[in-house]
Parts: C-alpha cells; structure tokens; sequence
C-alpha cells in the first residue's frame, strides 16, 4: 500500500445556528494540523507511513470530533493533543486501539 494507514479527520464546519454541530466547531482543522505535524516529528509520515488526511462531513457529527483511521476501520472521538498522542502511540505505532476514545460501530439512536 501507498500508506500504510490513513487519519482521515473530519473538518466540516456548519453554519452558526445549523440544527447539528459540526467537527471544525470543535477545532479538529487545529487539531488535525497538529497531528499531521507529529506523525512527520516522529518520522510516520510519507508513502509507506501515515497520512493525516482533511475529510468532509463523516456523518458522525453528535459525537465528534471525528477522526477514522483506516483501512482498520476504526472510528475516534477527541478532546485535544493528549487524545491524539495517545492514537498515535497506541494504536497508529503500537497496533492497539484506544477503547476509552473509539466510537461505537453501530448508529446510536
């Protein structure tokens, strides 16, 4: 594979007073921009490695901010750099999803 895996980060912004939130509300195009920056710190990022990539809308929008890493399939809510650091050591270095900050595989109704 090109990558060996993909962050895909959810930067859709809503306008204010939109019936849902949105993840840039929440300051994922920041907060993506710093993990893009240490994915390449740590030397993860480029072919064969990790891309931190801007995504639209995921559709997942109550419990974002979103980020999915594939192709494990694997879907994330975060607070700040602390959550992502902990992604990245554990389940984008070390193998290990990160239960506390997974999103659940079924629609929450």
């Amino acid at each position: 594979m090109y990558y060996r895996k993909h962050l895909f980060f959810c930067t859709n912004q809503r306008a204010e007073g939109a019936e849902r939130p949105s993840c840039a509300q929440c300051g994922s195009p920041e907060l993506r921009g710093w993990a893009k920056a240490r994915l390449k710190e740590l030397g993860l990022a480029g072919p064969g490695g990790v891309r931190a990539n801007t995504a639209g809308c995921l559709d997942r929008c109550e419990l974002g901010p979103v980020l999915a890493v594939y192709p494990d399939g694997v879907w994330y809510t975060y607070i700040d750099e602390d959550d992502l650091e902990e992604i990245i050591q554990r389940h984008v270095i070390g193998g290990e999803p990160v239960a506390r900050l997974m999103l659940p595989d079924e629609p929450v109704a």
